[in-house]
């Protein structure tokens, strides 16, 4: 047996989650998962909200694997390994490429360096995610699959009607979710190889009321005087400095998503009152290193009138 950081959810929903797990790429698939009464246990890689340690059974039908992360036909390697890359790639017959990245995410449009190990040279390919398909190319614009659920947490929140505003929408999946219950999304970036795969996710996708900007968040007030019913910010690195942006941007008594790097419990809590607004939930999203983690505020707006 061995202990592993777990979630429990009711059987009835294990195909879902283990799905989401997947694509995270935060299943822990080298263990089994366990079943307690009406509740199925799923391994996973890091603590997470809710997360308990328990004990598991070796996956046997697993073969022992380099850690790794999967977006769509792309394993991304933590190490550089060619023997452990090949196989990883001979693992999954619906993976074609496996990589590493070679420094981190970097630069005003946030992208990053990769190598190819195996399979075909591209870092281009295609997520499928709760029905939606995104072509993704890693190397020229961010993309999270581990944000998976928090874009289906977000999208229970929204309400019909509601204009939304994604100042930094990559190539679309924030805004490309919201859009089913949106009255209209409004998605900026100023990456314009994100943009330009953001449109043409819009297209695969069918979302007409998605609108592409290519703008700078901090100059969206000039563009857009109107106030948004909910503004999504995923900028865990630098995204503090946007706050104040974010609150003209959005209505009195509206939604801020506000995603950040942290240190320590309620990091911008006193940022956030100064600019009127109340934290009605602080989440951790996942862990990002032994002394940080990633966080998600959701804001109440009160004072930008």
């Amino acid at each position: 047996m061995a202990e592993q950081w777990c979630v429990k959810v009711p059987a009835g929903e294990g195909e879902k989650v283990r799905q989401a797990l997947l694509c995270e790429g935060a299943l822990d698939t080298t263990l089994k998962v366990s079943r307690e009464g009406a509740m199925l246990l799923f391994p996973v890689t890091a603590p997470r909200e809710g997360a308990v340690r328990c004990s598991f059974e070796p996956n046997p039908a697993r073969p022992d694997l380099p850690r790794h992360e999967l977006v769509g036909g792309i394993a991304i390697m933590q190490e550089r390994d060619l023997p452990g890359a090949r196989a990883v790639l001979a693992s999954r017959p619906s993976l074609h490429t496996v990589v590493v990245a070679n420094g981190e995410v970097k630069g005003e449009y946030r992208t990053r360096e990769f190598e190819v190990l195996a399979g075909k040279p591209t870092t281009r390919t295609e997520v499928v995610e709760h029905g939606h398909r995104f072509i993704v190319d890693l190397s020229r614009a961010y993309f999270s699959a581990r944000l998976s659920s928090e874009r289906q947490r977000i999208l229970a929140q929204v309400g019909k009607g509601e204009t939304v505003l994604d100042m930094f929408a990559g190539v679309g999946p924030f805004a490309i979710t919201l859009a089913a219950k949106a009255r209209l999304v409004v998605a900026a970036d100023l990456n314009p190889m994100a943009v330009g795969l953001m449109i043409e996710n819009i297209g695969k996708n069918r979302s007409r009321n998605v609108l592409p900007a290519l703008a700078d968040a901090r100059h969206l007030p000039l563009f857009f005087p109107r106030k948004f019913d909910r503004v999504v910010m995923n900028l865990p690195l630098s995204g503090t400095g946007f706050l104040e942006s974010a609150f003209s941007l959005c209505r009195s008594g509206g939604m801020i998503h506000f995603y950040s790097l942290v240190s320590e419990e309620s990091e911008h809590a006193a940022r956030i009152r100064e600019l009127g607004g109340v934290v009605v939930a602080e989440r951790v999203v996942r862990s990002y290193s032994p002394a940080q983690w990633h966080a998600v505020y959701d804001i109440l707006t009160m004072k930008n009138e």
